[in-house]
């Protein structure tokens, strides 16, 4: 791993919560969160929230995904929604699950959705969000993209099916 490079080490740290080493893990997303990866951040709050590879800590948890919603992070944006919504914060777990779907959070919409029906979000600002939300999901379609889900998908019949 070459030092300092974030994104090697939140690979180093991924693989290891994989494999079941949730101690190396843990140390290795604090270093590459330490170097400013949102990534590595949100899944430290994954680590503090069920207590894997460290002792379960709801603080820790809130400021990494605090610090990975603030880096663009769509589902930390969209679990602090939650956790506002939980909390009885209803106006802030809008604005959260608002920013998430701008972001392409899909399942935002749906909590979107519910916020509008209950007067929490404006028509305009629920209309906004929506066109937002696919203006992001297009501009991630390509040919290519959409080619290897093809294939992806005619993989896993396959293996369905043998």
């Amino acid at each position: 791993v070459e030092v300092n490079d974030p994104a090697a080490i939140l690979r180093l740290g991924l693989r290891c919560h994989v494999k079941g080493y949730h101690r190396s893990a843990f140390e290795y997303l604090k270093k590459a969160a330490g170097l400013g990866d949102a990534v590595a951040h949100y899944h430290l709050s994954l680590k503090y929230s069920e207590g894997e590879g460290v002792e379960k800590d709801a603080q820790k948890k809130i400021y990494h995904l605090e610090e990975a919603a603030i880096s663009g992070h769509p589902l930390a944006r969209y679990n602090l929604g939650a956790f506002e919504w939980n909390n009885g914060s209803k106006e802030r777990a809008m604005k959260h699950y608002i920013i998430a779907a701008k972001l392409g959070e899909a399942n935002s919409l749906g909590k979107l959705k519910q916020g509008y029906l209950r007067r929490l979000v404006s028509k305009k600002d629920f209309a906004a969000t929506l066109r937002a939300h696919q203006a992001v999901v297009d501009a991630t379609k390509s040919p290519q993209r959409e080619a290897a889900a093809e294939v992806a998908l005619s993989k896993k019949n396959c293996l369905q099916s043998c």
